[in-house]
């Protein structure tokens, strides 16, 4: 390995140890993230003869990143679009327990199924925003957010749509979407069962909710509240099938939602003047987003396609191969360190290291990476988009996952894939 991937390696590391220790060195993990993902670049070229490839592999990366950025941006303006007009007001009024464990078990099983639909991104987004509306303790709150990026991770697991690795495997021809489904769909419920049965079991008595205040001059009429959630929830769960029918990125399914939403918001509220409108609009929901998560996810992801485009993870990948030999370790090894790493290239590499001559499509490998890469990051809050979207939203910090979810995530994961071990071992 040469001075310049040394150089590499030990940026990313000291980036990352900055971003675990925000509250300790008091230094906002966006601007650590932002730091460590442009020097990451900065070495890289400097240490090629080719700066031209190194800037189109740069411009090839930001394609990607900024589909991820704008999904995340579109989704975080329909959510907060739904919350201002109180269309969550449908769903909370409705949760009729103020049970701790029994209001877990309910959303960290609403949280599965959504993330199958929509993907673990966005449930996230959602879960996160009704668990403000159900919970006024924060500390108690940051459990079940805790619990809700196990949950979506493990939703997103089993389902072609759910996760991104998931989908690239699928999109790749080394999956196909009902051998998947039938195959994983029980190790990932045993992932999520789990970590739930523990943390419910440390739960008790009742939750407090947050008091509200009364109506503003401007709040939205009943119409108003269920037209626009109704729109909202449609635009999330229409992301998936704009996808599959028009075969573009998720982006531009979750883009296109949000101007149609935007359109209808216009045409809702076209009867009422500026002042009026105000906290309903769509333009006062893009200046509520959390953009600081957003400048997040860009320089942690910058960060990581810096290794991949130096090849590093690919070296990593290829040293598993190597060093382990054994599919079943390999798949395990490679769920553990998507918790430090991004999975999608990790996932990427492993496409392009094992042939379909090797491992055919459904091959055990293949259906047994996706469950490994989809679960594996929730042992660290960084490890998976969901925690990320946690972290930001919630400000979870890396230490307070460590020590209250990761050894919960760890056992789900586990468990999950002795799960599959087993059935693969009885059924073949």
């Amino acid at each position: 390995m040469d001075i310049s991937a040394i150089l590499l390696i030990a940026t990313f590391v000291v980036g990352y140890c900055a971003i675990t220790l925000e509250h300790t060195i008091h230094l906002n993990k966006a601007a650590s993230a932002l730091v460590t993902g442009t020097l990451c670049w900065t070495i890289f070229i400097l240490s090629e003869g080719d700066k031209h490839s190194v800037a189109q592999m740069l411009q090839h990366h930001m394609g990607e990143l900024s589909g991820i950025l704008f999904f995340l941006l579109g989704a975080m303006v329909v959510v907060e679009l739904i919350d201002a007009h109180d269309g969550f007001e449908i769903i909370t009024s409705r949760i009729r327990t103020t049970s701790k464990r029994s209001l877990l078990w309910l959303l960290a099983l609403l949280s599965f199924l959504l993330s199958s639909l929509l993907d673990n991104l966005t449930t996230t987004i959602v879960i996160i925003t009704l668990l403000r509306k159900l919970i006024a303790d924060r500390e108690e709150r940051l459990l079940f957010v805790g619990l809700t990026v196990i949950a979506a991770n493990a939703g997103g697991a089993w389902s072609p749509m759910g996760d991104v690795t998931t989908t690239m495997l699928w999109i790749g021809g080394q999956i196909s979407v009902v051998p998947t489904v039938t195959t994983l769909i029980l190790p990932s419920l045993v992932c999520l069962l789990i970590p739930t049965w523990i943390l419910a079991s440390h739960l008790h008595g009742e939750f407090s909710t947050p008091s509200r205040s009364g109506d503003g001059p401007f709040s939205s009429s009943l119409f108003e509240r269920n037209a626009v959630f109704v729109l909202g929830l449609g635009t999330l769960l229409a992301v998936p099938i704009f996808k599959s029918l028009t075969h573009l990125p998720p982006f531009m399914g979750m883009l296109f939602g949000l101007g149609v939403l935007w359109v209808a918001t216009e045409m809702i509220h076209s009867h009422k003047d500026e002042a009026e409108k105000g906290l309903l609009s769509v333009n006062h929901a893009i200046r509520k987003i959390d953009t600081p998560s957003i400048l997040f996810f860009l320089g942690i992801l910058l960060a990581i396609s810096s290794l991949q485009s130096t090849q590093v993870l690919a070296k990593l990948a290829a040293w598993l191969d190597t060093a382990v030999g054994d599919t079943v370790v390999v798949g395990l090894l490679v769920g553990f360190i998507s918790a430090f790493v991004d999975n999608v290239p990790l996932v990427a590499a492993a496409q392009g290291m094992y042939p379909l001559s090797r491992y055919p499509m459904d091959d055990f490998f293949w259906q047994f990476l996706a469950y490994c890469a989809g679960t594996g990051g929730s042992a660290l809050v960084v490890g998976s988009a969901a925690g990320v979207a946690a972290m930001g939203m919630e400000q979870v910090s890396f230490f307070w996952y460590l020590k209250r979810i990761s050894l919960l995530a760890i056992a789900g994961y586990l468990s999950g894939a002795a799960v599959y071990l087993l059935l693969r071992t009885l059924f073949g």
